[in-house]
């Protein structure tokens, strides 16, 4: 067996407002979440010549952190402003791109995946001062095959799937899928995918024990005559083993495992950026991927059934799907006739602003508890539909 390169993930996410009100309502949690975030670069200082880390952080967060107003109300417990500069530092960190309102992207409009991705890749490039982000990660792992073309024209180098839903094309090891880059085409167009291990994702989530992981990764790869990228993906700020301060992953995982390479105790594992693992072993067979997401509480991702399941759930999407439709269709309409009120112009910005955010994840997430909050939105994008359709009346 060759050394085993991990590709270490984590998501962080917070959904417009969400912060703020924990901070009204539930303080203690709220600076948990944020100094989770705020372990992570804080963790890595002295260790950037081998810590390696991809972080995927979602527009509505970047915009939570970046405002003002939160940082100055949060001031003495996390700057926020030095915790952006700090996420900037490629020696040990790998920012991944995503979608700006963390959308289940097969489950929203496709006339709405460039803007996710676009609205993204604007305030990204503002905070990060580059726009060279190479990886994908599709919020809650919600992938399909027709997604690809639209990764492409953003320039995205690869996109980051599940196990459970990557199937070979032609003969294929086990440890071949699940351990080495592939190839997966649509249409003329292809992009690198590359595999989380859904297993030990799972042990990377709920807290595991360095030498139980460094056992499990040999045994899982000791059948592999290539040099395998192990990749675990998860959130990064949910959770008792992120969010404790003192007995959490940093301190009882990844820190000692960079100290033992550091020393030379062990070269088992070493912390890698994807792209450097491309670069230097490039991608192995072709791949499909079918429709699905990564495994939560309570579902395993096919079907996405976690965000579907129950009719009000659909009903709520399909609302979402019409509402879309008719946003599109009035913009497209006000600016071939030549509209000339702008106020026109920004009720019908205001309407897509509301659908977009009407997508987010988490208003499906929770069965439905949350879909007054994308139903609200949807209200209001109709709201200022019908006042953009009575100015353009009169």
């Amino acid at each position: 067996m060759s050394e085993a390169a991990w590709a270490l993930v984590l998501n962080l996410h917070q959904p417009t407002g969400n912060l703020e009100h924990l901070l009204s309502h539930q303080e203690w949690e709220a600076k948990e979440i944020l100094w989770a975030m705020d372990r992570i670069p804080r963790s890595l200082w002295a260790y950037e010549e081998f810590g390696r880390v991809h972080l995927s952080l979602s527009g509505t967060l970047l915009e939570t952190l970046s405002d003002p107003d939160f940082q100055q109300r949060v001031y003495g417990a996390v700057d926020c402003g030095s915790l952006l500069w700090y996420l900037q530092n490629k020696k040990c960190i790998n920012v991944l791109g995503t979608g700006y309102y963390h959308p289940v992207f097969p489950l929203i409009p496709s006339a709405d995946w460039d803007e996710h991705l676009e609205r993204w890749r604007g305030i990204a490039s503002y905070l990060f001062s580059r726009t060279d982000f190479q990886g994908f990660w599709p919020p809650e792992m919600g992938f399909s095959m027709e997604l690809i073309p639209h990764l492409k024209r953003m320039g995205y180098r690869y996109v980051l799937v599940d196990s459970e839903h990557v199937r070979a094309v032609g003969e294929m090891t086990w440890p071949q899928l699940r351990y080495r880059p592939h190839i997966a085409r649509y249409g003329s167009d292809e992009i690198v995918v590359v595999v989380r291990d859904r297993d030990l994702s799972n042990a990377q989530e709920s807290g595991m024990e360095l030498e139980w992981f460094r056992r499990e990764v040999s045994e899982r790869t000791k059948f592999c005559d290539f040099p395998p990228l192990v990749t675990t993906a998860t959130d990064g700020e949910n959770g008792g083993w992120f969010r404790n301060t003192d007995h959490n992953f940093w301190s009882h995982l990844y820190l000692p495992l960079l100290d033992d390479v550091r020393e030379g105790r062990d070269t088992s594992i070493r912390p890698t950026f994807i792209d450097d693992y491309l670069d230097r072993h490039g991608t192995f067979g072709e791949v499909s991927v079918g429709p699905g997401a990564w495994n939560t509480g309570w579902h395993h991702g096919h079907g996405f059934i976690q965000w579907t399941g129950s009719s009000a759930q659909r009903y709520m999407l399909t609302r979402l799907d019409e509402l879309s439709q008719a946003v599109d269709s009035a913009r497209l309409g006000a600016s071939q006739t030549g509209v000339s009120n702008p106020e026109v112009y920004r009720l019908l910005e205001a309407a897509y602003w509301h659908v977009l955010r009407a997508e987010t994840s988490c208003n499906f997430f929770w069965g439905e508890e949350w879909l007054p909050r994308a139903e609200g939105d949807l209200d209001e994008a109709s709201r200022c539909l019908w006042l953009a359709g009575e100015m353009r009346a009169t």
